[in-house]
């Protein structure tokens, strides 16, 4: 991957705000954690769809192991979950998607792009 290329946003308790709940782009959020074997899994799925919708989404990823409290007050009690976030406001979310075909299909219901 180039230096250039969208990738993965790392997003913490103190950067989610900013970083998803004020973007302009509709924001796929990806709880994970670094353990989770289906987690990893997706990952390359994730990064092929950000460089592919780069400027249309923007995709981020939240460590539930170092964000608790926002890992909590999202209620996320199963990883990956990723929710699907457009002009500050949760318009869906999803559990354990790990197809292209399964990523492109749920981020077409939730967003238009």
């Amino acid at each position: 991957m180039t230096n250039d290329a969208p990738t993965l946003v790392h997003v913490t308790d103190d950067t989610f705000e900013t970083e998803v709940l004020k973007s302009p782009l509709p924001v796929l959020v990806d709880f994970y954690a670094d353990w989770c074997a289906p987690c990893k899994a997706a990952e390359p799925v994730l990064v092929q769809l950000s460089l592919n919708l780069s400027g249309r989404v923007k995709f981020t990823k939240v460590n539930v192991d170092e964000s608790g409290s926002l890992t909590r007050s999202y209620g996320i009690h199963s990883i990956p979950t990723y929710l699907f976030v457009e002009k500050g406001q949760e318009r869906g979310r999803e559990l354990a998607l790990s197809a292209p075909t399964e990523f492109r299909t749920v981020l077409k219901r939730y967003f238009s792009f």
